[in-house]
């Protein structure tokens, strides 16, 4: 054999060979990293913190909101045309304030509950007019009543949005993807429709509710910072000590002149 047909062989061959390796191809796309595991909480050494919410002096009166503008609001609201800004029971006890772990978790990440959170418009009011949700959950609205609403949310940190809802039993689905608290939500049709909530990336939240009561339950051990947040009154915030198994009982008073 001449030298130069050794030489096509060899060449051939070593075509061959690249061809079979996979040589002369792209270079394998990178795969996106995986979203990070969710951190286990040890129910067993897990505590919780409990509380009141307290409010000092005497709130405004309620104002009473005029429906009379959309006559099916005025049918479907029956007696409950009161603005809800002071919800304050006998003993003082302030609702709707939205209390939640601010600071204190590190970098443990936890995961993304499937059940809907569920925002109603019934009787021409949102309910319920403060709550929370984590980031990623679906959050769906539905229009309880026979007449046009619309939901309107006006966050600084997500995506705003605004739809419309003409049929009683419509839901509208989304969802949030960064923390922020709170939201607020509007209707654009009825003005003196509103609420809030709190978008937060761990579970550790609550809203007080009737004897202005709260819960913030299985949480790991440690220091943690405490916020609770009123839509008229602002914020406050305390920093707490966990332990094994322990139940820290805080409270929170707000005041008013």
């Amino acid at each position: 054999m001449d030298v130069r047909k050794s030489w096509l062989l060899v060449s051939i061959m070593a075509l061959v060979l690249t061809v079979a390796c996979g040589g002369g191809s792209e270079a394998p796309a990178e795969s996106e990293p995986e979203a990070p595991a969710a951190t286990a909480v040890d129910s067993a050494t897990a505590g919780n913190i409990t509380g009141t919410v307290i409010l000092e002096g005497t709130p405004p009166e309620a104002e009473t909101i005029r429906m009379n503008a959309d006559p099916v609001c005025t049918q479907e609201a029956g007696d409950n045309t009161s603005t809800e800004y002071y919800i304050v029971g006998d003993d003082g006890s302030l609702s709707n304030v939205f209390v939640y772990v601010k600071e204190g978790l590190g970098n443990r990440s936890f995961p993304t509950p499937s059940e809907p959170v569920m925002l109603d418009q019934n009787g021409c009011r949102y309910t319920p007019h403060v709550f929370g949700i984590q980031v990623g959950q679906t959050l769906t609205v539905s229009n309880g009543d026979p007449t046009l609403h619309n939901i309107h949310a006006t966050p600084a940190n997500n995506a705003e949005f605004n739809t419309g809802q003409p049929i009683e039993g419509m839901t509208y689905d989304t969802e949030f993807e960064s923390v922020e608290v709170m939201v607020p939500f509007k209707c654009d049709v009825h003005g003196w429709m509103n609420a809030y909530v709190g978008v937060l990336d761990h579970p550790y939240f609550g809203v007080s509710g009737n004897g202005g009561a709260f819960a913030l339950n299985t949480l790991p051990p440690g220091d943690y910072t405490i916020e609770a947040w009123h839509e008229m009154l602002g914020t406050q915030t305390q920093n707490v000590t966990v332990g094994e198994n322990e139940t820290v009982e805080v409270s929170f008073t707000f005041t008013v002149n």
